[in-house]
């Protein structure tokens, strides 16, 4: 697919995100919008999946482990055409196809019910090993916090599918140096994230993770070495698309409602980035 589509359709992702914010009053605005090219990338041009049969056995799986991040991954879904848009208007209400974190049983395409930080790579590795196993085909990409990189889990998982030899396992850290409650260095400061995933036996690759045509190269070049899982760590702008809240901790969780202002700047970047793009006629 040609890099301007995708691109195309990150940015209706992040009108997803933006208005069912807006419209619903709150929700985790920050880190879905730094990872919204990475999903616009994998959807639109890595990953084999059928919309018409979500539950396909030989389709590619995504694992959204920092489940909070479910409005990029809704808003993917929705532009794949497995939900229509006029499900967000829901979003996190009681009994909600659409609630804070995504249910696998509720949203068509959804591979897996996420949520609890440093549980994806486990899963993942596990759906992995299932494949090699069954001698199938199909590979499983696992989008990571930088933040989350603090749990154990992740490094028992790391260590397991290097040891399994999982090269149809892909880790992505979508690295944009900040988490609920401060900068990731402040926090807990993890390092450097490519000499660890090295040292526990991956092939790792640091990438921008903004630009749509270095993204589509990466992943399309998977299995970086074979035997070994991939690890794609992007560097991200925290609520990247929202000019007054990129790089700004307060915004990994938005209230527009209580600043109409802010409301109104957000719909009217989108609006200039269209324009400028020549999607607006």
């Amino acid at each position: 697919m040609q890099i301007e589509t995708i691109e195309r359709k990150a940015f209706d992702i992040r009108k997803h995100i933006v208005n069912t914010v807006i419209n619903n009053g709150d929700g985790h605005a920050g880190p879905s919008l730094s990872c919204t090219d990475i999903l616009a990338t994998l959807y639109f041009d890595i990953m084999d999946v059928k919309v018409d049969e979500p539950k396909w056995s030989g389709r590619d799986r995504f694992v959204l482990s920092a489940g909070h991040k479910c409005l990029a991954l809704y808003g993917t879904l929705i532009e794949k055409g497995f939900e229509k848009a006029d499900v967000l208007e829901t979003y996190n209400q009681l009994g909600s196809k659409v609630p804070g974190h995504p249910d696998m049983k509720k949203f068509n395409g959804v591979d897996f019910s996420s949520g609890a930080l440093g549980h994806g790579l486990p899963i993942g590795a596990g759906m992995a090993l299932n494949a090699k196993l069954k001698g199938e085909k199909n590979r499983v990409f696992v989008l990571m916090g930088d933040g989350e990189q603090g749990e154990g889990s992740n490094w028992e998982a790391a260590m397991f599918a290097s040891h399994h030899g999982l090269d149809n396992l892909v880790g992505i850290i979508d690295r944009n140096g900040l988490q609920i409650n401060g900068s990731t260095r402040d926090v807990l400061d993890t390092r450097d994230l490519r000499e660890k995933y090295s040292a526990f036996g991956w092939s790792v690759k640091v990438i921008d993770g903004h630009n749509i045509e270095e993204l589509s190269n990466t992943f399309q070049a998977i299995p970086f070495q074979k035997g070994k899982p991939s690890m794609v760590i992007t560097n991200t702008i925290k609520s990247k698309g929202m000019p007054f809240a990129e790089g700004n901790v307060k915004y990994h969780h938005w209230n527009p409602g209580k600043n109409a202002q802010e409301s109104k700047d957000a719909l009217d970047a989108l609006e200039r980035y269209a324009n400028d793009k020549g999607w607006i006629k």
